[in-house]
């Protein structure tokens, strides 16, 4: 089965954001390539000294990454939701990291949100069911989350 693919728009970046953007957007290409464990892992390493990020930090950059990267404004959503992730921590705030499915039809969807809010997805809240989050470590809810999630997760690489 075929999907239509549409594009996001794309915004003008000015010339002293793209940096700092195209850094997090080659990094995210990179970390895609590895297993969903080391992902979190790293994200996990990355988030550390950030505060939670709101929601129009988180979709600023968001509008940027989509901006200056094709795959980003496509179907790449995990490159995307890291990319975004990645370009808040440089600038010391970190959303929620989330990745998830839905059964019917079967999807797989990776995303940052604020506040339980998905930022800049076309779904609501609720829509895919969350199988990985790395939280913004700014609510109480949200560390239990992910101690239990290290705890269930089966890991057995030293951190």
């Amino acid at each position: 089965m075929s999907r239509p693919m549409v594009l996001e728009p794309r915004e003008p970046v000015p010339l002293r954001r793209r940096p700092a953007a195209l850094l997090a957007v080659g990094a995210a290409r990179l970390l895609v390539l590895l297993p969903p464990r080391r992902i979190r892992r790293a994200l996990t390493l990355a988030r550390r000294g950030a505060a939670p990020a709101t929601a129009e930090e988180a979709l600023a950059a968001r509008r940027v990454v989509v901006a200056l990267s094709a795959r980003c404004a496509g179907e790449g959503c995990l490159q995307r939701s890291i990319a975004t992730a990645l370009l808040c921590r440089m600038r010391g705030v970190w959303p929620d990291w989330c990745t998830g499915v839905r059964t019917s039809p079967f999807r797989a969807h990776a995303w940052v949100e604020v506040a339980g809010l998905p930022i800049g997805e076309s779904h609501s809240p609720g829509y895919y069911h969350r199988l990985m989050v790395v939280p913004s470590g700014g609510r109480a809810e949200d560390r239990a989350e992910g101690r239990a999630q290290g705890r269930a997760g089966g890991s057995r690489e030293r951190p």
